[in-house]
């Protein structure tokens, strides 16, 4: 299953993508989609839906994660990142791609093991997990890998999820 993990912003916006057979992961790529301060807003929007249509055209994922966004200080910037998560989603459900959202604690069960663990220990058992040589930065693009973690170990398996398709598929006739 090649999954396309997704950390949300507006100037960050933290992009991993692995496989997962089951057994192993293997990184296939990871970095960033930055958008500069300076532009107009809808601009920066605009830059992410087309770098997203990208990533997701040359990686082709079977799935896509996305964390759930969770703000309890300044509203201003979660209505920001939300309307670029919601660029994001669009760019997902248009070209066909499945989306799963997971919060903080989740990704962190996933990862750690332990819902409340901080965000150093999740890069690690990130770059853990995935055998990287080094750290990946900034922490957008770790958080992307670990939500693409999350989604690996929390999903059912693709034979599984090819066999549900197919029957709703045929269910629909």
């Amino acid at each position: 299953m090649r999954i396309l993990g997704i950390d949300p912003g507006y100037a960050i916006v933290g992009v991993g993508v692995i496989e997962y057979n089951g057994r192993q992961f293997k990184t296939l790529e990871y970095g960033a989609i930055t958008t500069p301060a300076g532009k107009p807003f809808a601009d920066r929007l605009l830059m992410i839906h087309q770098q997203m249509q990208e990533v997701i055209m040359m990686y082709k994922p079977d799935a896509m994660s996305v964390e759930k966004l969770y703000f309890n200080t300044n509203t201003t910037t979660a209505i920001d990142v939300a309307q670029a998560r919601g660029v994001i989603l669009l760019s997902a459900r248009q070209a066909g791609v499945p989306v799963y959202e997971y919060t903080p604690l989740q990704v962190k069960q996933a990862v750690v093991g332990y819902g409340r663990a901080e965000k150093r220990q999740v890069i690690e058992m990130t770059k853990k997990i995935l055998s990287l040589s080094k750290t990946p930065h900034p922490d957008d693009v770790a958080d992307a890998l670990a939500i693409a973690i999350c989604h690996a170990h929390s999903a059912p398996s693709g034979t599984a999820t090819r066999m549900l398709e197919q029957a709703i598929r045929l269910a629909g006739r």
